[in-house]
């Protein structure tokens, strides 16, 4: 996930211009493990960046809806995806993912990697996502564990994976809500040391 907690398009632009590359380019460590054991699908990348995620899902044979705030990101991702040779398997979006429903029940894997859902938006950005997980998909939420955060950004101003999981009824199974260790480093100029997973499938 690439997206901070405060600006909009203008600002993101402008954070990645600052920098050939703002990120590493590779996929989140949680979710190469929690989709190990999946059969590729459809996929949606909500706030994919540079597209590490979606480029990593593509070449494991899902077909991938990545949607970003930032222009500069998505034109960035995209050529990382015509040099993998899966250009075609991705479909690139320019668009606030909180604004934004994605059609319902079309995805077998929602991927929501450490992006800001404010709570004083309401419950319909949330609802959204989950609605976009079709029976028999998972939803895989992840954010950083707020032991880690600077608080300076006010973290608790977002839903956290916990929170998240209140709003799963009768029709989810949660099959994964845990904290735990990163596999990989953390960010330039962080000290997140700890994930916390949601890992939940809708059922048939």
């Amino acid at each position: 996930m690439t997206q901070q907690q405060t600006g909009g398009a203008a600002f993101w632009d402008e954070r990645y211009r600052e920098q050939q590359q703002l990120f590493s380019g590779n996929p989140n460590g949680v979710l190469v493990t929690d989709t190990a054991d999946l059969a590729a699908g459809q996929a949606l990348d909500v706030g994919c960046g540079e597209g590490g995620d979606a480029v990593w899902l593509a070449t494991h044979g899902w077909h991938v809806t990545a949607i970003d705030i930032s222009r500069v990101a998505l034109e960035r991702a995209a050529r990382a995806a015509q040099e993998h040779g899966i250009g075609e398997r991705i479909s690139w979006v320019h668009g606030d993912p909180t604004a934004m429903p994605p059609p319902a029940g079309a995805f077998d894997l929602v991927s929501v990697h450490y992006f800001p859902l404010r709570l004083d938006a309401g419950r319909a950005a949330v609802r959204g996502l989950l609605d976009a997980v079709a029976p028999g998909g998972v939803l895989l939420f992840v954010g950083h564990d707020l032991s880690g955060v600077d608080e300076s950004h006010d973290p608790h101003a977002y839903y956290q994976p916990g929170q998240v999981a209140e709003l799963l009824d009768d029709d989810w199974t949660v099959e994964n809500h845990e904290t735990r260790a990163r596999t990989t480093a953390p960010p330039e100029g962080t000290h997140h040391t700890h994930d916390v997973v949601l890992r939940a499938r809708r059922r048939r």
